[in-house]
């Protein structure tokens, strides 16, 4: 796959340093070096210790991805595209269907649906890259590259904690006297348990801020940002709050006769995406259960 760019500096500028300022990583020079790629200069190829000089296209040529043969493709089930370009595939993610393959289901997940995507439309790379996540029942907006050095970029911009910005649509138990507020408890395992996490003193950072959207008759609907990025984040931080979600039985919240999971949707992401050199912003409405409950104005 080849990437290109202009120089805009001043003066001269080392391949390596130039490169590197663009999101190219000490792994990926390396794939570049041992397995086929290659830099170039106006149609020249360059070393890293060369330079690159005003106005110059730069470009690297990276080697093809190996496709993992133990990732079967599904066709079966289709997926609800938000956004798509040469670089990122943006889902809008149904309930009750996991993200990726794993013990319990390796046929069916979100990227099984995306790599039987990426066959139809005859795409370069068929490694489906996951850049943001949810849980099985949540649904709402997952984010995936394309190619390893989108993914690269966006990783990069996830562990800086910046660059990617989530909101999620809520639905937690009981009244929030404020508008506002923020749950700043670390959160870990629970000892003995795979699955579950709880809020304990030995547990990472976690800092989760809401805002109360509308009050219903016994639970209300809240807009939800992370700051961090724990499993379970805010179905740990609202039960520990006395606020499960509805819906949410594996941390005690109450069943609902219109809801069979998590009342929790990724409704908004927003990223800079690297190669358009602007913020992407993204919607995806609420699904017809959490409407249905909405609807109802009581669990």
């Amino acid at each position: 796959m080849k990437f290109s760019w202009v120089s805009d500096l001043d003066d001269m500028q080392k391949v390596r340093l130039f490169l590197k300022a663009r999101g190219v990583s000490h792994r990926m020079f390396s794939q570049l070096k041992h397995f086929g790629g290659k830099i170039v200069v106006d149609n020249r190829e360059v070393f890293t210790n060369d330079y690159v000089k005003p106005g110059q296209q730069i470009s690297i040529f990276m080697p093809a991805e190996k496709e993992n043969d133990q990732l079967t493709a599904d066709f079966k089930d289709p997926l609800d595209i938000v956004f798509e370009d040469d670089n990122f595939l943006l889902i809008n993610k149904a309930p009750f269907v996991t993200t990726v393959p794993g013990h319990a289901d390796r046929q069916t997940t979100l990227v099984n649906m995306v790599k039987a995507h990426l066959i139809t439309e005859e795409a370069e790379s068929l490694v489906p890259h996951v850049v943001t996540r949810l849980d099985r029942d949540t649904s709402g907006l997952v984010l995936l590259a394309k190619h390893k050095f989108a993914h690269a970029l966006l990783n990069d911009a996830l562990m800086d904690h910046h660059d990617i910005e989530k909101f999620y649509q809520a639905f937690a138990v009981g009244d929030f006297p404020e508008d506002h507020g923020i749950i700043d408890q670390p959160i870990g395992r629970i000892e003995g348990d795979f699955i579950r996490r709880q809020v304990r003193p030995d547990g990472k950072e976690s800092l989760t801020e809401y805002w109360v959207e509308k009050r219903f008759d016994n639970f209300t609907q809240l807009k939800v940002q992370l700051h961090t990025g724990r499993t379970h984040q805010i179905r740990v931080h609202l039960a520990w709050a006395g606020h499960p979600l509805v819906g949410d039985e594996l941390y005690a919240g109450p069943k609902s006769a219109f809801i069979f999971r998590q009342a929790l949707h990724a409704s908004d992401l927003t990223f800079f995406d690297p190669f358009a050199n602007k913020n992407q912003h993204f919607h995806a409405g609420l699904p017809e259960d959490i409407q249905r409950l909405i609807d109802a104005g009581h669990c």
